[in-house]
This record gives structure tokens, sequence and C-alpha cells, in this order.
């Protein structure tokens, strides 16, 4: 439902980056309905997105039975909804990953438990 507000509607956020270890991330594993929704985890901007798979992956997704079988050669990955292609060697910055940001990633051929998710 659609709500207009008969005056300006202005607020201190509470979440801002500088209220965090490091800035927020959303990661979400497409088409595996074992997880509802994105994990969200404080990630340094410095933090190489290969990092991020090789080492935080496996720690939020690693008891999917699925998980161990991914090729990451083949993941299809998407930054605010859009595809694009991670450089596994550059940091989240140089991808342009900032607080709050959300990227999701699919797995071709792994498509939830023995298949449930078509």
């Amino acid at each position: 439902m659609a709500v207009k507000s008969i005056a300006p509607y202005e607020f201190e956020q509470k979440d801002t980056v500088d209220k965090f270890p490091a800035p927020l991330l959303y990661i979400g594993w497409e088409d595996h309905k074992m997880f509802c929704a994105p994990f969200c985890a404080p990630m340094p901007p410095t933090m190489k997105f290969g990092e991020l798979v090789k080492g935080a992956l496996p720690g939020m997704y690693g008891a999917h039975p699925d998980f161990a079988r991914i090729d990451w050669a083949k993941a299809e990955w998407f930054m605010s909804g859009k595809p694009f292609t991670p450089d596994m060697d550059k940091t989240l910055a140089e991808h342009g990953i900032g607080h709050k940001s959300v990227i999701r990633f699919r797995t071709p051929g792994l498509t939830g438990l023995s298949g449930s998710c078509f």
C-alpha cells in the first residue's frame, strides 16, 4: 500500500556506516529456500571478492548440502538486481560494493534441496 506524507519526513538515520565495525553487506543465494532472506554481515571494503567467496560464504551457506557442489566459475552474480561479473582479485570497494549493498548469486544446476526450486 502506497503512503503519501503530508509533511517532510526527516529523521536521523540510525544505521549509518559509522555505527558498524565495517559496512554491512547483504548476500543472498538465489533458488535456495533453506535460507529465507539474504544474510547481512559486516564486510570490510578492503576484502577481495575472492576472499568473500572462499572465506565468508562457506560460514554462511556451508550447511546447505549443495554448497560443496557449487562451480564458482559458473555462478551468476547480481548487484542491486543487475547482473555483474566480479573480479576475484578486486576489493569490494573496487566493485562499488558499499554499506548496505545487496549481492546475490545463482548457481546453475543447483536449484534448492534436490532441485525443489525450479
